[in-house]
């Protein structure tokens, strides 16, 4: 195999035109660029996006956030992560995530190349929708797809989800990563909502599913699962073949849950999160 090369644009059609095939090549593995690619193109929004060339093929992908510095990396070897380092270096990157090897090799690579320090943040399992099992029994009530009427309940509990799970929020709604999504509330016969759970538009016939919430007075009720198969079996319904979530490894709640509606584990995902030198030193 000839060494290969990356090549970067911030035209998201230029990029699509290059790498898109590949992206859609892996929905499931590739599902947060797709969705992401998929927001930049919808926006206007300008990202710093690459792609690398290996024997005449595209066999990788990045995305750095001009506004976050973050970089969002397709799976690589240890050799493709330190030629993407090279490729990076003099742009600023504050954090990497990908796959746990992928973003591993990165972040090695990224020590040597800068100087940086590099610390894992953030670890989360990627889960892929095989056979849909609803719970049984089932509670009892029923979804229904939130309405723009909706919205300020639907700002209430997207608010509530990140204040559970020590996430920052956006600027603006807008600006959120919850602003392009679908959601679904749990409601009990009487009509109250009592679980939440969000979906991506379909990208090369994938959806992800995020958030799941359901308010901690009103766990162990079946709600978050019941939330769960109401947007799984939607996305099912128009036509999606990857079905996705995230879930955080350390909670055994929520991934027994998963697993027990048919989700199947696929990758350990990392966030590392990167401190140049001369900020350690006036630290």
């Amino acid at each position: 195999m000839s060494a290969g090369e990356w090549h970067s644009t911030e035209d998201v059609l230029e990029f699509l035109a290059h790498a898109g095939d590949f992206l859609r090549s892996r929905p499931a593995m590739h599902n947060t660029p797709l969705t992401s690619v998929e927001k930049l193109r919808l926006s206007g929004r300008p990202g710093r996006l690459g792609w690398l060339v290996e024997d005449g093929e595209v066999r990788a992908a990045y995305l750095h956030g001009p506004a976050t510095h973050r970089v969002n990396l397709t799976p690589l070897t240890p050799d493709q992560a330190g030629s993407v380092a090279d490729h990076l270096a003099g742009r600023e990157v504050v954090a990497v995530t990908a796959d746990h090897d992928t973003s591993t090799a990165f972040a090695e690579a990224w020590q040597r190349k800068t100087g940086a320090a590099a610390e894992p943040t953030v670890r989360i399992r990627l889960y892929r929708l095989g056979t849909l099992t609803p719970p049984d029994p089932f509670p009892e009530g029923r979804g229904r797809v939130l309405q723009p009427t909706d919205h300020e309940d639907l700002v209430r509990w997207c608010g509530e989800f990140l204040d559970a799970v020590g996430e920052a929020p956006a600027p603006t709604w807008a600006e959120s990563r919850f602003a392009d999504k679908t959601f679904t509330f749990w409601e009990t016969p009487d009509g109250t909502p009592v679980s939440i759970a969000g979906n991506t538009p379909m990208v090369a016939g994938m959806v992800r599913v995020d958030p799941v919430y359901t308010p901690a007075h009103l766990r162990g009720r079946g709600y978050a699962a019941a939330a769960t198969v109401e947007v799984s079996r939607a996305a099912l319904a128009a036509g999606a073949t990857d079905v996705v979530l995230y879930a955080n490894p350390f909670n055994p709640t929520s991934n027994a849950l998963y697993q027990r509606l048919g989700y199947v584990p696929i990758s350990e995902f990392t966030v590392y999160a990167f401190t140049a030198p001369e900020t350690r030193a006036t630290a």
